[in-house]
């Protein structure tokens, strides 16, 4: 076993002479909390949408409810509450129908 150890590590130092390795090549990686709490079937279609810049559209959701949630918070006549309350209520529906399809496809 230590034989085979040493010409591991003869193979990455000839590698990383050569400049075959990216810097932090061999550390550990670090995975995140998000990662962890994504169904396993769906981890890696959303590791290519975040290498590709792409957040799922469930992030738009997520920030189109915190915008109505500080609008609703400065708004100033009942009417105008009542309207975003009713759209926040919609969007929460959404999202949740969303979070569960996502769950039952990351289950199956």
């Amino acid at each position: 076993m230590k034989a085979l150890d040493d010409e591991i590590g003869r193979q990455l130092a000839r590698a990383m002479a050569a400049g075959q390795l990216r810097a932090g090549a061999g550390k550990p990686l670090v995975v995140d909390e998000a990662w962890l709490q994504t169904p396993p079937g769906l981890r890696m279609a959303f590791q290519v949408l975040k290498s590709a810049g792409v957040p799922p559209a469930e992030v738009e959701l997520f920030q189109q409810r915190a915008s109505l949630h500080a609008s609703l918070a400065a708004a100033g006549d009942e009417a105008t509450r009542l309207r975003l309350q009713r759209q926040l209520a919609e969007l929460e529906q959404d999202i949740a129908f969303r979070l569960e399809a996502l769950r039952k496809l990351g289950q199956g």
